[in-house]
């Protein structure tokens, strides 16, 4: 069977065996289950870890984390934030600076495991998907959802964010939450490739803006091994984001993806059975 036929990542499975093949793709479903089921201890079985939920908490009453992008629309609402709500915006913008800010799709986030499995279905079936909503229109519901809340004076988008739904669902009872996840996975199965993470979701587009210098970077550092076998084009959830790092090297053009799309999931060097891709800093490539 040629490697043009084979399953997307299957050569890789094959030249490094499974777990390095899933080595990153198992790392980040650890810490996207580890967070949620860290939140969900103490309502669920009253083991008060982490108090709160992702907008804004407290762990082992000692260390607060507060979301940068819920902050901003709760002070543009006229809602003056605590002390230890500065301080947990600090922590967690300094964070995701260094770290890069659309980590938090890959590595936290729990509806891109929704997203993901709609990915893997749609491969799995052969659907093809031609709908595509321009990458600007994220930007476009950010403004949005900035915009609302002087006007309402109420933070609108935590009425309607997934994650939020999700949350409230699993301690309260999905109810309608389930509509929407369920709504996010078909709309990614059957209306848009990659639609709601990489063209719609407003959180998204806010942390791409917070990571652009961050210090993380994935690099193709081997790209003269690249085969064209184009399994990480296929994987990535922001594709564009290899093709100039990956194909630019007759234009002088660094392996660095330097770009502020990409989410780290690591997901090209899993696949890639020629190893071209690994994690580095923005400083070396």
């Amino acid at each position: 069977m040629t490697k043009l036929h084979q399953e997307v990542g299957q050569q890789a499975i094959e030249k490094k065996g499974w777990l390095r093949a899933y080595k990153w793709l198992i790392l980040r479903r650890i810490s996207q289950l580890s967070i949620l089921a860290l939140f969900l201890m103490g309502p669920l079985l009253g083991l008060w870890i982490v108090k709160g939920n992702m907008a804004s908490s407290l762990t082992l009453d000692i260390l607060p984390l507060s979301d940068p992008y819920v902050m901003l629309q709760a002070l543009m609402s006229g809602n003056l934030p605590t002390t230890e709500g500065l301080i947990g915006v600090v922590i967690v913008l300094a964070f995701y600076l260094l770290i890069g800010g659309r980590v938090y799709c890959s590595w936290v986030c729990p509806v891109n495991m929704v997203t993901d499995a709609a990915g893997w279905v749609r491969r799995k079936l052969g659907l093809k998907v031609s709908s595509q909503f321009s990458r600007s229109s994220r930007y476009w519901l950010l403004a949005l959802t900035l915009i609302l809340p002087p006007i309402t004076g109420a933070v609108v988008w935590e009425l309607f964010n997934p994650v939020s739904l999700m949350f409230r669902g699993i301690i309260f009872g999905m109810g309608w939450a389930w509509m929407v996840i369920i709504a996010i996975f078909l709309f990614d199965l059957f209306i848009s490739q990659r639609g709601w993470c990489g063209h719609l979701c407003p959180v998204g587009a806010f942390y791409s803006l917070l990571g652009k210098k961050s210090l993380l970077r994935v690099s193709a550092t081997n790209r003269e091994q690249c085969d064209d076998c184009n399994d990480c084009f296929v994987v990535c959830p922001e594709p564009k984001v290899i093709t100039l790092a990956l194909k630019g090297a007759d234009k002088g053009i660094s392996p660095l993806i330097d770009e502020s799309n990409c989410t780290n999931c690591g997901r090209c060097i899993d696949v890639c059975d020629e190893e071209v891709f690994n994690f580095t800093n923005r400083f070396k490539s």
